[in-house]
């Protein structure tokens, strides 16, 4: 490993349809407290200084992008994307390649969470720094959590306490990642989130804690509760 001291870069994964949300306009292009989810997105990355570059896959000719202002920063790179998550990402790191080395850091977040807290992120760089392989936020379980069969039926209850429901951003060494997720592709396997592939690779990565409100906009609702949640952080 380097000794040279790490740099951060971030990727935002934008190519997917959303079709949980259900809506002829990618959910990243809807409105949210006055702009869209992807301008709140990208905002509040950029407020981070130490990332160098946030790297976009998505689908670069869609019209929408012209009304996001944030892509006019020199810090945010628009790349085309992949069919899955996991191909996006690989397209992602592949555009930093030449940039990039295989200690510095990747945080990867996902567009359709607008509401997180830079303070998050800096919780995340800041707890994550030192660690050989990464880690993620992450939030406890407040519901109580059922195993359930095919068919409906409750098979039994689990202890929550051992759970968390898995956030981003998720950081993690640059060839790492890269490593990772490439071989699950090669083996006809997807990830479903940055940290799969790290466990696939025999690596373990350690949890930050996140904040509830750093939520996942995934189906038309959710929006609402987006808007109540950017309300209240502006109130803080």
């Amino acid at each position: 490993m380097s000794n040279k001291s790490p740099k951060y870069w971030a990727i935002v994964p934008a190519a997917g349809t959303g079709k949980r949300f259900s809506a002829d306009i990618p959910k990243q292009f809807h409105h949210l407290n006055g702009s869209l989810v992807a301008q709140h997105t990208l905002s509040r990355l950029l407020s981070i200084p130490v990332i160098e570059t946030i790297v976009c896959p998505c689908d670069t000719s869609s019209g929408y992008w012209s009304k996001i202002p944030a892509i006019e920063n020199p810090r945010v790179r628009l790349v085309t994307g992949g069919d899955q998550r996991a191909h996006s990402v690989i397209n992602g790191l592949v555009s930093i390649h030449d940039i990039a080395h295989r200690n510095d850091w990747v945080l990867v977040h996902d567009m359709a969470r607008p509401c997180i807290a830079p303070a998050s992120i800096g919780r995340l760089i800041t707890q994550v720094g030192n660690h050989p392989v990464g880690g993620i936020l992450a939030s406890a379980i407040n519901d109580t959590l059922k195993v359930v069969s095919p068919q409906g039926d409750i098979v039994s209850t689990v202890n929550r306490a051992e759970y968390r429901a898995a956030q981003t951003p998720q950081m993690f060494r640059y060839g790492l990642l890269f490593d990772a997720i490439q071989s699950m592709l090669d083996s006809k396997k997807i990830p479903t989130d940055e940290a799969s592939a790290i466990e696939y690779a025999g690596k373990q990565a350690i949890v930050v804690e996140g904040r509830q409100d750093n939520i996942k906009i995934t189906r038309r609702e959710d929006l609402v509760i987006a808007e109540a949640i950017m309300k209240n952080q502006e109130a803080e």
